[in-house]
């Protein structure tokens, strides 16, 4: 091999060994980018249910030391300005990372509002934590910023304390959207370092009544690192620290050991570091004590909620004995052992105008009292109104995004806090607040007018004047029922004006202003060159069309022939026409249907249901008005007038009628399975599984929604209780007693002084005492009705010292978070955990004390379909869990042999 051969030879080796180093580095790099993106992954899995921003970030990270995710704010907020503190006050706090050291600042605008997006949605509980260091970021050494905090339409708190601050608040939200708002009161820039949102649902820390604001969380006797314990130590991420002292006759105590808290049934959870300390008294002392007074408070006499949280973590000698009481603004509870390193939380109690305990070793006990930790909760109020309109947020938010509209005000809840409301927006209050004006006049609108501003149905007043919209007029605009006030002009609109608008126009019942759009065609004429035809094509429609018009006539003739008119009169004039199809009966074949009324299959307060069989073998329910009875002709018109012109598959229908002087009755579709009170007493032989009673409050709930919501006027029950839906032979539900039915013929009147409706224990309590009549009446009582399917509770439930209200009974249980016994017992514990705590949020968010607070029927039934959606998937998981045993058992087993 000569010179240049061997060369040859070595340049190959080289390119070779730079090849393989190449290969190795790339797998190398793409090794060290999947574990990277592994890593990812099984933090995003972590943080579930977890929204962690930076405010103030330029980019997402991983933060090492608390091992969260933080996302910058881009995506929450459009308004404001990043920041970072001044080099000489960076922070490298504990547990707190790098969030702390940027912030965004927002000089601009009265309200500036984080938009957050929970994806467990609306009708849950979360815990959401704001962060505030000011850290001399303007290098102006400001003191004396002050400025408010809102959640939703709710005060939250005032900011004030700038050297290292944060508040905490468990928000119960009605709404898909929680929006986080800082308010300037005049008293400095508002500014935010992070923002936390935590999923709260399967915590003991619950409340359907307001929000629960932390206003003390102590960690007691701690000797751990200075600094707080919080995630992943704590797996709702509550930030623990040692800042209260009970006073000075405390000694500390600790342990090493370790305490169980995955395997302990306390479900708050509480780290093993918080439970490894404590505080004693010192020796010679029996007792520790504290108080707590709220500085200010918007509330006259603020509530508390008040949590103890122990683990005995010395081991006691045979024979001696710990044992304590607690006592709360004068009241003594207990007494209370301890087991050895198991946690026990003892609350939470409910106290007025201030927290003021002692905890006390009692006569028995050989050694003194102990407490690891405490936590102290204001109940916020409830605020003046419900959230704006769920489908008017969207709307409108739709047409800010179309428009790109960026004012300031834009922010937060369109229509509340009332001082806070959008400009250009005129809302009204009833219940949900609604949108009824909006005025977008020279706004500087492009493009085509956006159909979410047809999706604002309540709407009074449009604006949209002078600025650069093109393309057609929706003739949509003339079914929104209330509009009154449209103003189009100045703009570039084209086509032709829709005769429906122009009708209204003509007879007064709309302002409408299209001046200023010059290839806007306002001439008749415009419609019929838009939609002439050929002469041939009209040749042939002519032949259709007198063909359709013959056939229409002959159907109306026979229709006409075939109606049955029947004229129902009472001294007070009053009137019914009935069609053929709703039978009329003599009294005598409604003796003969009932076989002389043989079987009796009901009784209210209209008189005795018996059982009845028509002639083509169909079974009825026939209602007779009896001579004593409480309801009179009066409510027999009212029944019959409502079943002829409501028709839903859960309304149960009127097959026919008997109206003979004193004899007057009324024929029912059977429904074989009685109703729904006698299927869930305790004796029943048909016991209802969880599934079943799902079913059944989705179809009651569909029925209620179409008589609030499809019917016009809206129709009220009045008197909806178990008693009163039925269930066919396949368990289907059906709503029936329309006696004590009233219709309104328009939301103004809903709230009416009306004559006393309903059951006890079902009657709204806002209706008992002011005798306004709503649709949200019925809500209540749905609510009780489902909390009786949910339980198997009826709704007084009789005790020694007498009735207590099944609401009475569920709610501290909820609070507790004890699902296990609300839940009917008799269902031996088939049912979906999940699915379980929906409904029981669902039935409570139904029964707060005033009807401006509930959801409306149409909210209720989709949070019900989901919750039946979530059981039927988790019994398809169950089942296919079974088949794959099966299966796997039929493969293995051969194989065993």
């Amino acid at each position: 091999m000569d010179g240049g051969q061997i060369l040859f030879s070595y340049i190959k080796v080289w390119v070779i060994l730079l090849l393989l180093s190449a290969t190795f580095d790339q797998n190398s790099k793409l090794a060290a980018k999947n574990t990277e993106q592994d890593k990812k992954r099984k933090l995003a899995a972590e943080n579930s249910g977890f929204i962690s921003i930076d405010c103030g970030a330029e980019e997402d990270y991983l933060d090492g030391k608390t091992g969260i995710n933080y996302k910058t704010d881009k995506d929450f907020i459009s308004a404001g300005k990043n920041k970072v503190v001044a080099p000489e006050r960076y922070l490298t706090t504990l547990y707190y990372g790098n969030m702390v050291n940027s912030l965004r600042t927002f000089p601009e605008g009265k309200r500036n509002c984080y938009t957050l997006k929970p994806r467990e949605g609306k009708n849950q509980n979360y815990y959401v934590r704001a962060f505030f260091y000011y850290g001399n970021y303007d290098s102006k050494n400001q003191t004396q910023i002050k400025f408010d905090l809102y959640i939703g339409v709710n005060y939250w708190a005032t900011v004030a304390d700038m050297d290292w601050f944060y508040d905490d608040i468990i928000h119960y939200s009605v709404t898909d959207t929680i929006y986080v708002c800082l308010v300037n009161t005049g008293s400095g820039v508002p500014f935010i370092n992070g923002l936390d949102l935590r999923f709260m649902n399967n915590s003991p820390y619950r409340t359907m009544n307001g929000s629960l604001i932390r206003r003390v969380q102590a960690d007691l006797g701690g000797h751990q690192p200075p600094g707080a314990i919080r995630y992943k130590d704590d797996v709702y991420d509550r930030i623990w620290r040692l800042d209260v002292n009970l006073n000075d006759s405390v000694s500390n105590i600790s342990t090493e050991a370790n305490i169980d808290i995955q395997g302990s049934d306390n479900p708050c959870r509480l780290p093993v570091e918080v439970l490894r300390t404590a505080v004693q008294p010192r020796n010679g002392l029996n007792s520790l004590s504290y108080i707590y007074t709220l500085g200010y408070t918007e509330n006259a006499t603020p509530e508390f909620l008040v949590f103890f949280h122990f683990a005995e973590i010395e081991q006691i000698a045979p024979g001696k004995l710990r044992e304590f009481t607690i006592t709360l603004n004068g009241l003594k509870y207990g007494p209370f052992t301890l087991e050895y390193l198991k946690p026990l939380t003892i609350g939470p109690y409910t106290l007025q105008d201030q927290v003021r305990f002692s905890i006390e070793s009692t006569s028995r006990s050989d050694l003194p009292p102990i407490l690891n930790a405490f936590e102290i909760f204001e109940l916020g109020a409830l605020p003046d109104h419900s959230p704006t309109n769920q489908t008017d947020v969207d709307a409108i938010m739709a047409i800010k995004k179309a428009y790109n509209i960026n004012r300031d005000d834009w922010q937060g809840d369109p229509c509340l806090p009332l001082t806070y409301t959008w400009s250009g927006l005129q809302c009204n209050y009833d219940n949900s607040p609604r949108i009824i004006s909006l005025n977008l006049s020279s706004s500087q609108l492009s493009g085509k007018i956006d159909v979410s501003l047809l999706s604002l149905t309540s709407m009074k007043s449009l604006d949209l004047s002078n600025n650069e919209l093109t393309g057609t007029v929706p003739k949509a605009f003339a079914q929104l029922p209330d509009l009154t006030i449209l103003y189009l002009s100045g703009n570039k609109l084209t086509g032709a004006i829709p005769y429906s608008l122009k009708e209204k126009s003509n007879s007064g019942q709309l302002q409408l202003s299209l001046d200023g759009n010059p290839d806007l065609c306002k001439m008749d004429t415009c419609e019929k060159k838009k939609g002439s035809f050929p002469v041939p094509v009209i040749a042939s429609v002519i032949p259709v069309f007198v063909l359709l018009l013959l056939s229409t006539i002959t159907i109306f003739w026979r229709l006409k022939r075939g109606r049955l008119n029947v004229s129902l009169s009472s001294s007070a004039g009053l009137s019914l026409s009935l069609k053929s199809k709703n039978q009329p009966f003599t009294y005598t074949e409604i003796v003969s249907i009932t076989n002389n009324f043989q079987t009796i299959i009901g009784e209210g307060g209209f008189g005795k249901v018996y059982l009845g069989n028509l002639i083509d073998g169909r079974q009825v329910a026939v209602k007779l008005l009896s001579q004593s009875s409480r309801q009179g002709y009066k409510e027999f018109l009212a029944e019959v007038e409502l079943l002829i012109i409501v028709h839903h598959r859960n309304l149960v229908s009127l097959v026919g009628y008997c109206n003979e002087q004193e004899n007057m009755a009324l024929v029912y579709e059977y429904m074989a399975n009685g109703n729904l009170k006698d299927q869930l007493l305790e004796n029943s032989t048909n016991m209802l599984n969880w599934r079943a009673r799902l079913q059944i409050a989705v179809d009651a709930a569909q029925g209620l929604e179409y008589l609030h919501n499809g019917c016009r006027p809206p129709i009220v029950h009045r008197d909806l209780k178990s008693s009163n839906i039925l269930l066919t032979e396949n368990l289907q539900a059906k709503i029936a007693d329309f006696g004590l039915s009233k219709a309104f013929t328009n939301e103004e009147d809903s709230h009416v002084i009306t004559i006393p409706a309903g059951t006890p224990g079902y009657i709204d309590p806002e209706f008992r005492a002011s005798g306004n009549l709503n649709k949200k009446s019925d809500v209540y009582s749905f609510g009780i009705l489902l909390c009786e399917l949910i339980t198997g509770q009826p709704p007084l439930i009789r005790g020694h010292q007498g009735h207590t209200h099944i609401l009475q009974w569920v709610s501290p249980l909820f609070e507790r978070g004890d699902i296990q016994s609300i839940i009917d017992p008799r269902l031996q514990g088939e049912f979906n955990t999940n699915c379980a705590w929906k409904a029981l949020e669902i039935a409570l968010s139904c029964m707060p004390p005033t009807s401006r607070q509930r959801p409306d029927m149409s909210d209720i039934l989709g949070e019900l379909k989901e919750c039946l959606t979530m059981e039927m998937s988790s019994e398809m998981s169950m089942h296919d869990s079974v088949e794959m045993n099966l299966l796997l058992s039929t493969d293995i087993a051969p194989n065993l042999r």
